[in-house]
């Protein structure tokens, strides 16, 4: 009886435990399949951030990319505008030291030049108005400056020489505290001698010549000469001294020496003016004396000097004219024939 109650004991304890490895082996197996289910969410979300991750560096890489080939094109335009403004800078220096060499040698070749005609030296000649000086349009004042001027010498110079260095020469002109003492020629238009030397040779200095609707031979109302107002003086660069107080304060100053092949003669000056570019100033024959009247009344109130010339219709003008800059602007001296003499 003992051994039957120790078998079915025995009995009861093993359906016990197989029961409890039963629920074990079940809750073992729940545990793994919710392990299972956590660590496939971990991977699934793994995947998917891996996914997220590839999308975001794809779209960092695209986007990267694009920013530099934006950079790359900047830098490449960059280089352009650069090498455009190297060339453009270039090509401005050269364009500047060519105009410079060339002003350079134009002016030495004006110099020498200068060197040569000055070789035909001003003679003075003195005055003898009973024999061949003769007064134009006198004043009956005695106390007119008119009378200061005309006790002056005339100058003449050797035109064979000139003339045979330039047969276009008409002329030989001076003034005082300048550096004008230049032979005057003339052409058949007022374009050749802006460009030309005295030899004819190319040269952008120019050289000083007659207006060519003038006869030296046969005054007109207005006798007009040009010449390109030189940074360094030459050719009529020096006309501006007469804009300064110190040059108008020296009387002796307001004369014009000019020298023909047939007379010399001696002009007072009447007006110093600056003026932008016009023709009026550059008139050389009028209708009337009541034109001529007018055009003189307007060029003496242009006056800036502290002179006050008597000049009327019957005046024969000088007038001098050269670029003051490059904006245009002229300065121009106005002067009247006072006195002249048969060579």
């Amino acid at each position: 009886m003992a051994n039957s109650y120790r078998k079915k004991n025995k009995k009861n304890l093993n359906i016990k435990k197989y029961n409890n490895d039963l629920y074990s082996y079940e809750d073992n197996s729940s545990k793994l399949n919710k392990e299972k289910n956590i660590n496939t969410t971990i991977i699934d979300r793994e995947k998917l951030d891996i996914r997220d991750i590839k999308k975001a560096l794809e779209k960092t890489y695209i986007n990267s990319n694009s920013s530099n080939k934006k950079k790359r094109k900047k830098r490449k335009l960059r280089r352009w505008v650069y090498y455009l403004f190297l060339i453009f800078f270039s090509f401005i220096f050269i364009f500047s030291f060519f105009k410079l060499y060339k002003w350079y040698d134009d002016n030495k070749k004006i110099q020498k030049l200068e060197k040569t005609t000055n070789q035909t030296k001003l003679k003075e000649v003195k005055t003898n108005i009973k024999n061949k000086e003769e007064l134009v349009n006198p004043p009956e004042n005695k106390k007119n400056d008119y009378w200061y001027y005309i006790d002056m010498p005339f100058y003449e110079v050797d035109f064979d020489d000139l003339l045979k260095k330039n047969n276009d020469t008409v002329a030989f002109i001076h003034m005082k505290s300048t550096n004008i003492n230049y032979p005057v020629v003339q052409a058949k238009d007022n374009s050749y001698y802006l460009n030309h030397a005295f030899d004819k040779s190319k040269n952008n200095a120019g050289w000083v010549f007659m207006d060519y609707r003038n006869n030296i031979n046969n005054l007109s109302d207005n006798t007009i000469i040009y010449g390109h107002g030189r940074i360094n003086n030459t050719i009529f660069g020096s006309l501006k001294n007469a804009l300064t107080k110190s040059w108008q304060n020296n009387k002796d100053n307001y004369v014009i020496w000019l020298s023909t092949p047939k007379e010399n003669m001696i002009y007072q000056i009447f007006s110093i003016y600056t003026i932008e570019s016009e023709s009026y100033y550059i008139t050389t024959n009028f209708d009337s004396k009541d034109d001529k009247l007018k055009w003189i009344n307007t060029m003496k109130k242009r006056n800036i000097a502290p002179i006050d010339t008597i000049v009327d219709a019957n005046d024969n003008v000088i007038t001098l004219s050269t670029c003051k800059n490059n904006m245009g602007e002229r300065i121009v001296v106005h002067a009247k024939l006072i006195k002249k003499q048969i060579r």
